[in-house]
């Protein structure tokens, strides 16, 4: 049978300030005081903390910074590129498929695998 464990505010604040002034995690904390519940004290640290427990600061030098941004640059060029070419290949395929249904070819595949070997063993 599962009890539950009512904290008052005080508590709660008290466990956090020492969290913040001690730098113990939350793990160190629920062991002392013997607090069940996994999620409790990382949840009191959001909600009465400073901010900072938990939370990732990036120091980065301004070469990185111009770095990063160069990629990402790169990357959505790259998508647009990606993307245009997608493009290409599907109008390519369906000027194919019009121009196979008008010469009266019904294998549009077989098309594509005779006209490929005669580009290969052209002069």
């Amino acid at each position: 049978m599962s009890r539950n464990i009512r904290y008052s505010e005080s508590f709660k604040m008290e466990i956090v300030r020492e969290m913040e002034t001690q730098g113990l995690n939350a793990h160190q904390v629920r062991r002392k005081y013997g607090i069940v519940g996994g999620g409790t004290v990382e949840h009191w640290a959001r909600k009465y903390g400073n901010g900072l427990m938990g939370k990732v600061i990036r120091v980065e030098r301004p070469k990185d910074v111009d770095e990063r941004g160069k990629l990402k640059e790169r990357v959505k060029r790259l998508e647009s590129l990606l993307a245009d070419t997608n493009l290409e290949l599907a109008l390519e395929r369906q000027y194919t498929r019009v121009a196979c249904e008008r010469a009266g070819i019904e294998d549009v595949e077989e098309f594509k695998k005779k006209a490929l070997g005669k580009q290969r063993t052209g002069p």
